[in-house]
């Protein structure tokens, strides 16, 4: 019999039917791009309301492509931190519902872990633990030392933006449409990586495993419209704009794989597995794949459906479904950031 799993941490409205042995029978993701591109980035008063509008469409349309009736559904899965408030409430408001409903068990799940268990639907048993988790999106950037499913050491991460807010944020500066991270691809295809020297914040710094990319932004501001400049200078376009995007794009990664290979040091992982949007840029999965070869790692990356935000990932209930748990109506929400938290 089929878990439910729910999604609602930011803006991307999301429901599952996953089984026991962690087969996805359906997945739908209602996203929220449109909405939030007018301001390029998400706005979390329209994202909440958008999740109230959609949330029962898309729990029907997964549970009708699963082909399971509703009276088949075993137990509710809801990602419930971190995220937004308004977004995570509406999720668990509809979750318990569910739940109360069909009298079947409730649990929570960590958003951040489960992006990592991404790598578990998609490799199974083959994904080896413990392993060095990273985790980038547009809200974290995080490695994490992952010794379960469900028991995950946070080692480091962004203490200012997250890699995908900062490609948000560089699309911009270099007049791209929102999401940034697809549009900064997309362009760095054909510029040259090496045609600017960016910094990479906290690079040198072999003492701590976190990132930093707020002044690795700045630095392409200063690229695109240096101090002085008219406020109405252009927007580059052309080669210049593809050489831009392309090596503010190798900076990230670059910052990335430095702090991927300290966690490897520290940890003595012999594996890696990725997860979250950022982690469906190529470079960055070519440069993670390289170096797991050249120090001879298992690297695991989920398929990209399952990178950006799905409930299909929510199959990580199951941990703890299947050790009898059950968090009954009384779950909440933990809003916020992955910062010093450690996931269950």
């Amino acid at each position: 019999m089929p878990l439910l799993a729910i999604e609602t941490t930011c803006d991307e409205t999301a429901a599952a039917v996953v089984t026991r042995s962690r087969e996805v029978l359906a997945s739908v993701v209602a996203s929220q791009e449109q909405l939030h591109a007018r301001w390029r980035g998400v706005v979390p008063e329209i994202a909440s309301r958008a999740h109230v509008e959609r949330i029962i469409p898309v729990v029907d349309e997964a549970i009708r492509r699963s082909g399971v009736a509703r009276s088949d559904i075993e137990a509710v899965a809801v990602a419930v931190r971190p995220g937004l408030v308004g977004s995570l409430l509406v999720g668990l408001t509809a979750a318990k519902a569910i739940a109360a409903v069909l009298r079947v068990p409730i649990v929570g799940y960590d958003h951040i872990a489960a992006h990592l268990y991404a790598c578990r639907l998609a490799h199974g048993e083959s994904l080896p633990y413990p392993f060095v988790g990273l985790v980038a999106s547009g809200g974290h950037t995080s490695l994490f030392h992952v010794r379960s499913p469900l028991d995950l050491e946070r080692l480091g991460g962004t203490i200012d933006d997250a890699a995908g807010e900062a490609f948000d944020k560089a699309a911009s500066l270099l007049g791209l449409p929102y999401p940034g991270g697809p549009e900064i691809e997309r362009i760095a295809r054909e510029g040259n990586p090496r045609a600017h020297r960016l910094p990479r914040p906290l690079v040198a710094d072999r003492d701590r495993l976190d990132l930093s990319f707020s002044g690795l932004k700045t630095a392409l501001r200063y690229l695109v419209r240096p101090p002085g400049a008219p406020a109405d200078t252009p927007h580059p376009v052309g080669q210049a704009r593809a050489d831009l995007a392309a090596s503010f794009q190798q900076a990230v990664v670059d910052c990335i794989l430095a702090k991927l290979e300290l966690a490897i040091d520290r940890t003595g992982c012999r594996a890696i597995a990725i997860g979250g949007g950022v982690a469906a840029n190529a470079c960055l999965r070519e440069a993670v794949e390289a170096f797991g070869r050249r120090r001879s790692l298992g690297v695991f990356v989920p398929p990209l459906s399952l990178c950006t935000d799905n409930a299909a990932m929510g199959a990580i209930a199951w941990e703890r479904l299947e050790r009898g748990e059950d968090d009954g109506l009384r779950l909440d929400v933990t809003p916020g950031t992955d910062r010093s938290r450690r996931p269950r």
